[in-house]
């Protein structure tokens, strides 16, 4: 073996647009000349107990041959908590990072996964045994949010200080956009600022962004009428949401702009997805003066998403910004253009623009009544307008290809090997 590639993330069949990027710069490794791609992740009946929004398992598309998904059991008895899934995880890492196979190991998340790698490559380091890794860490913004960002609220410095020291003890360090490596920065500054740290001079200098890598091939010329009759849907004859249910996601904000719109009173609105907030939005939509046109799809496999996608008349993703949850970059949004349909309706929220440019019409945050407006407005365009609007958004989306992206980030993992400079090689 000469090559081998190890991702670190939450896995299929978690719904998120980052699982989806693991599997895509897996495949794309193969066409990259990778002898063996490894996805180390956590055990199923972990993801199911976390209440992640995950996939029904039948619905999970099969990798590649030469993808190998990885689910290392805990390690130790109930007297170690949580500990035990990470420390399988880290265990299994520092076998694959000493038998001498030239490997670059990347993760998504950092916290836990990029504090995992972290933590393997100086266990390996310190075996005694052959190692010859290149570490990629990546940050996707909600593990910011989430971690740093409530460390800081909560003046909890240790906690902080472990996330971006361990992102800055890998070799490369990227973000999932500009959005994302600011937040970063502005964290690492206001830790900076409590306790005298020097965090953010150093992100500053060595976080690149990366933009996520998307499957083009799988969304560019996908539209069949056979699988959206199968849901008893027609082309260009609905309204489309395709995301995880979460509050931050504005479909709240959609029902109600969905149901004040004159142009989509003969429309259904089919909402597709699953996620924390699913029940309390099955009784919202219940109660809504469109409750008979509202449709809600907990079962959407990757195969069909690219369908519903293309065929939709409007795709509506209204994120507003919560203090659980920011846009970092809006991969949904990048994968509804590549399949083309019906324009874009979303908000300038985190990194949104980044994912969609000028290629989608924009609403304010928490407003119904625009949504309702924006959906007049797509639904009323002219057929040449419509299909200027499809052809730009296409070609803008283009360049989140999975090859692309793969290469951005090789290009940097052969620098650090050319200079010889791992930080990784610390001993």
């Amino acid at each position: 073996m000469t090559r081998r590639l190890v991702i670190v993330v939450r896995a299929d069949p978690v719904i998120c647009g980052h699982s989806g990027e693991a599997r895509n710069l897996a495949e794309a490794a193969l066409h990259r000349g990778f002898d063996e791609v490894r996805i180390v992740t956590w055990p199923i009946d972990r993801l199911q107990q976390t209440g992640l929004p995950l996939k029904p398992l039948d619905r999970v598309l099969p990798y590649s041959p030469g993808i190998h998904v990885e689910r290392p059991e805990p390690v130790g008895d109930y007297k170690v908590p949580d500990g035990r899934w990470l420390a399988g995880l880290t265990g299994r890492l520092v076998e694959l990072f000493t038998d001498g196979v030239p490997t670059v190991a990347m993760s998504l998340y950092l916290s836990p996964h990029a504090t995992a790698v972290a933590d393997a490559v100086h266990v390996a380091r310190r075996t005694g045994l052959p190692v010859n890794v290149v570490t990629v860490a990546e940050a996707v913004g909600s593990d910011v949010t989430n971690v740093v960002r409530a460390c800081v609220e909560a003046d909890r410095f240790g906690a902080a200080a472990h996330v971006l020291a361990g992102y800055l003890d890998h070799d490369v360090c990227l973000a999932v956009s500009r959005y994302t490596q600011d937040l970063v920065i502005a964290e690492a500054e206001e830790v900076d600022h409590r306790h005298g740290t020097a965090f953010a001079a150093r992100l500053r200098e060595r976080v690149q962004v990366s933009y996520p890598a998307i499957d083009v091939g799988l969304y560019l010329d996908r539209s069949d009428d056979d699988v959206l009759g199968a849901r008893g849907l027609t082309r260009d004859g609905y309204v489309l949401f395709l995301s995880r249910l979460a509050h931050a996601k504005g479909v709240d904000d959609l029902i109600s702009g969905f149901a004040r719109s004159a142009a989509c009173a003969d429309l259904p609105l089919v909402i597709a997805g699953n996620g924390p907030d699913a029940s309390r939005l099955r009784e919202l939509a219940a109660a809504s003066p469109a409750a008979d046109r509202i449709r809600f799809l907990d079962d959407v496999s990757d195969d069909e998403k690219p369908h519903l996608m293309a065929g939709c008349a409007a795709f509506v993703l209204p994120s507003k910004p919560r203090p659980e949850f920011v846009e970092t970059f809006g991969i949904a949004l990048a994968e509804k253009m590549l399949a083309g349909g019906g324009p874009v309706i979303t908000t300038d929220t985190g990194g949104i623009l980044e994912a969609v440019g000028d290629t989608a019409l924009i609403v304010p945050v928490d407003a119904p009544d625009a949504i309702a407006a924006a959906l007049d407005r797509a639904l009323g365009m002219s057929p040449s307008e419509r299909a200027d609007w499809e052809a730009r958004g296409r070609e803008f989306a283009l360049k989140f290809d999975r090859a692309v992206v793969l290469d951005g980030i090789l290009a940097q993992v052969d620098a650090v090997r050319a200079s010889g400079a791992a930080l990784t090689s610390i001993g």
